[in-house]
């Protein structure tokens, strides 16, 4: 990841449903088994519901973090321009629970507030590692940002591939998925924007 210094509601924040407990979770994984055509009860299978069941506490850990903590400590604008280039993306789409995988592109123009240069990657994180699609994940690390920072203006890209698109379905690799957010100064200077983008893709 590089780094060159240069309100809208959240989005698909509704609240969550009762967390199940986790052997209902392990007999939930057994079934999928059973159904895909398997016997999870032989050797080979015996320990994947515990596996699944803890790659999902990762893969989902997203909904158990707080953004609003990641961007509460701020500091005294400097002045100048923040853009993230290369910020990874493992994300799941909330259609097939196929993963889509990535780079996100991240930059903000300040008024009086930034934050670490970690942060913002973690608010990329944070908000992957939720069920998904990447137009509102785009849209949530905008949001966030802006309510947060209220900057001049927020740029986002995400440029993904999705595995609901590679491995099943048309089956057709290698092709990703663009898409971006434009707020405050970002969406009315369009020279700002071409810098964004030549320096995004650069």
């Amino acid at each position: 990841m590089s780094v060159i210094p240069v309100k809208p509601v959240l989005v698909g924040d509704n609240d969550p449903a009762p967390r199940p407990s986790r052997e209902k979770a392990l007999e939930a994984v057994r079934t999928l088994l059973a159904w895909a055509g398997d016997n999870p009860d032989r050797p080979g299978l015996i320990d994947t519901p515990r596996r699944v069941v803890d790659a999902y506490g990762e893969w989902f850990d997203g909904y158990d973090a707080d953004v609003e903590k990641e961007l509460s400590r701020t500091f005294e604008d400097v002045q100048g321009y923040y853009l993230l280039r290369d910020i990874e993306v493992e994300s799941h789409c909330e259609h097939h629970m196929a993963p889509f995988i990535g780079k996100a592109y991240v930059a903000y123009i300040p008024n009086e507030k930034v934050v670490g240069i970690s942060k913002l990657a973690r608010v990329v994180e944070i908000f992957s590692r939720r069920l998904q699609t990447q137009e509102v994940l785009t849209n949530q690390i905008a949001a966030a940002i802006e309510s947060h920072l209220e900057p001049a203006g927020v740029a986002i890209l995400i440029d993904a591939e999705h595995q609901c698109m590679t491995t099943r379905g048309v089956h057709h690799r290698h092709v990703s998925t663009i898409t971006t957010r434009f707020t405050g100064v970002f969406k009315t200077d369009g020279a700002l924007k071409d810098r964004f983008l030549k320096l995004a893709k650069g």
